[in-house]
């Protein structure tokens, strides 16, 4: 922490700020339909304001968290969030697709903002306070985005889908005043004054579209094509390049050196496993929500109130929030990783076996939400404390690339389950919905069976180390005697 006074509102202005990704979040899988029918474009090619936004995010962030290490951490911010609003007033009043697609692109720099809001409340919070509110800015985001989609359906079925990216762009404008009023100025002089890794930037760039532009689009392709084989190859070239730069480079973009510790390489897979274990309950569950009820699995809520089906997973996410913050001095931040793992397998399994009626979906968001509490709020925290405090905005934000390619593979691999099971009115039939669930199911399951295969090795390694002090002890006690 710099010297710095720490203002009172500085925690929530931070997490009104963090929400910038909740409500860019909000806009996308809902408003597809939408979008397709309103700009007469095919819903294959609406899905790119998802893509184009995804390929951006994973770009931008790890370049967010590592400058969020560096002496401007507001400076980024407020930049950040003005490009977000330019990008949410473009694809406000967008006159086409291709125009639509510039705004979202530049609405993808959303998914940076957690790292350097987390780089900041280290620096000004007082010590004590640093814990809980990385995991308040960490679920920020989950939470969130359960309001975010009520809000979204009631502007876009009332208003037009015009109206929500006008109220993004409003939201942003306040989030951009409050940080310009609260956090204070001025440059952190403890920061890295290393050189930006422009080649680690560029590699992991390229890199990461790749391997996102395969899992998106891969579906279309087709698995076995040209073109999907070609682009694997090419993303797994160009992330080995760039691992090789990042381990001979003295000031990196992410310092891979952090993942020789295990508990650093647990972290993130949980972000794989679980970003796409959440996807795809997220996608598909919208889906079956908004499906008719001739589907045979299929809710029937129309878009004012399909929003409302993700209420539950806000209220989970806050209520696990609270409970991880109030156990923190009792329990071990490594075991709420498996217990909120386990919750959101038994989400997963849930709407797996019961997503034919509204009650069974909203029970399963519910879960979903204390699941993501739990796991978001444990995750950075850990992440903190295992890595060195100039390293933390790119440890941070590096998770939360992961959760994005996670949540990028559950997208493509449900989204091809789906297309392998159309029914002649061109919606997904009960067989394909019920894979998709069954796979965030197994994701949540391996995510599960890792971390309690960890804590058990945890626990034998204490035990050991207790034996051998007890052992020790009348040793040192005999001869002290003598």
């Amino acid at each position: 922490m710099s010297t710095c006074t720490a203002r009172p509102a500085l925690l929530p202005v931070l997490v009104y700020a963090s929400l910038t990704s909740a409500v860019v979040s909000s806009l996308g899988m809902l408003l597809v339909p939408t979008i397709s029918r309103d700009m007469d474009v095919s819903v294959s090619t609406t899905q790119w304001m998802l893509t184009v936004n995804l390929l951006v995010g994973a770009v931008a962030t790890p370049i967010m968290g590592r400058l969020s290490d560096g002496r401007h951490q507001k400076r980024l911010l407020l930049v950040s969030l003005a490009v977000i609003l330019v990008g949410s007033v473009i694809a406000a009043a967008a006159p086409n697709f291709p125009i639509f697609l510039l705004g979202r692109a530049l609405q993808g720099l959303s998914y940076g903002i957690v790292p350097v809001t987390i780089a900041l409340a280290r620096r000004y919070l007082p010590e004590e306070s640093v814990r809980p509110a990385i995991s308040s800015l960490s679920i920020a985001v989950a939470a969130g985005m359960g309001v975010g989609y009520p809000l979204t359906g009631v502007l876009a079925s009332e208003l037009g889908f015009r109206s929500a990216f006008g109220f993004a762009a409003v939201f942003l404008l306040t989030a951009a005043a409050a940080v310009h009023r609260v956090v204070p100025d001025g440059p952190d002089l403890h920061a890295l004054r290393g050189t930006f890794d422009a080649a680690g930037a560029v590699l992991l760039g390229l890199g990461l579209s790749a391997l996102l532009l395969v899992v998106s689009e891969g579906s279309n392709w087709g698995w076995t094509s040209g073109w999907t084989l070609g682009a694997v190859l090419v993303a797994a070239v160009l992330l080995v390049a760039w691992t090789v730069v990042e381990l001979r480079t003295g000031d990196p973009l992410v310092d891979l050196r952090v993942f020789r510790n295990a508990d650093v390489v647990l972290e993130n897979g949980t972000a794989i496993g679980l970003g796409a274990a959440l996807y795809v309950g997220l996608s598909v569950g919208g889906l079956a929500a908004q499906a008719p009820t001739s589907t045979e699995y299929g809710v029937g809520l129309p878009l004012f109130w399909a929003g409302f089906v993700m209420l539950p997973l806000s209220v989970g996410s806050l209520g696990a929030g609270r409970l991880v913050r109030m156990l923190t001095r009792r329990v071990q931040m490594t075991t709420m990783l498996p217990i909120g793992a386990a919750v959101m397998t038994a989400s997963a399994v849930r709407l797996w076996q019961v997503h034919d009626n509204l009650a069974g979906i909203l029970g399963g968001m519910l879960l979903f939400g204390i699941g993501l509490g739990t796991t978001y709020a444990a995750m950075p925290a850990l992440i903190a404390r295992n890595v060195a405090a100039v390293q933390l905005g790119s440890a941070v934000s590096f998770n939360q690339v992961l959760r994005t390619v996670g949540g990028a593979f559950g997208s493509a691999v449900s989204g091809a389950v789906l297309a392998t099971h159309l029914a002649s009115d061109h919606h997904p039939t009960e067989a394909g919905i019920s894979l998709a669930f069954a796979v965030g199911a197994v994701c949540s399951a391996a995510v599960l069976t890792a971390l309690c295969c960890n804590c058990i090795r945890d626990r034998r390694g204490r035990s050991r180390a207790a034996v051998c002090s007890d052992t020790r002890e009348p040793l040192h006690a005999d001869r002290d005697t003598d």
